[in-house]
């Protein structure tokens, strides 16, 4: 039989807290990590490991990278994104989550791998995100469900 050929899945944080100004998201900004590093990501991400669901990977990524605790009735799917890195060409299906409710205070666990955390206003998001969480932020806030990234650069 042909052997398939395999997408990676990875899961992302979007951490939201409302203000008496409205709703805000938590960014962390990369160092170290040997790509797109002093840009802003959203605030937990990694990979969907074997025999693991999403949601699993999404509290077990939240609880290593920012320390808090996430019930999975908590989790609401927010946008999914079919996405080719540009500069690898590798391919991704890129599963996006929401969730207000955790447990715990929000700490950088890895400090080797995230410089700083911090809040922004959905209209004042930093120039320097990476694209592709820009466009699923976009996503979620005109609630788009799926959308692809990267396609469209040689």
């Amino acid at each position: 039989m042909k052997e398939r050929f395999l997408t990676r899945s990875a899961v992302i944080l979007m951490l939201i807290r409302n203000t008496d100004k409205g709703e805000e998201i938590l960014l962390q900004k990369r160092k170290n990590t040997g790509y797109m590093d002093g840009y802003y990501d959203l605030s937990a991400s990694g990979h969907v490991e074997k025999d693991e669901s999403m949601t699993s990977a999404l509290i077990r990524e939240a609880k290593e990278e920012i320390g808090i605790d996430i019930m999975s009735e908590d989790i609401e799917f927010a946008t999914m994104m079919h996405t080719k890195t540009p500069e690898t060409g590798q391919l991704y299906y890129n599963g996006f989550f929401k969730v207000i409710k955790y447990e715990k205070e929000i700490k950088i666990n890895e400090p080797e791998k995230c410089e700083e955390l911090k809040w922004f206003k959905f209209n004042e998001l930093p120039k320097n995100i990476l694209q592709d969480r820009y466009q699923a932020i976009r996503n979620y806030m005109t609630n788009k469900r799926y959308s692809e990234f990267g396609w469209d650069k040689k």
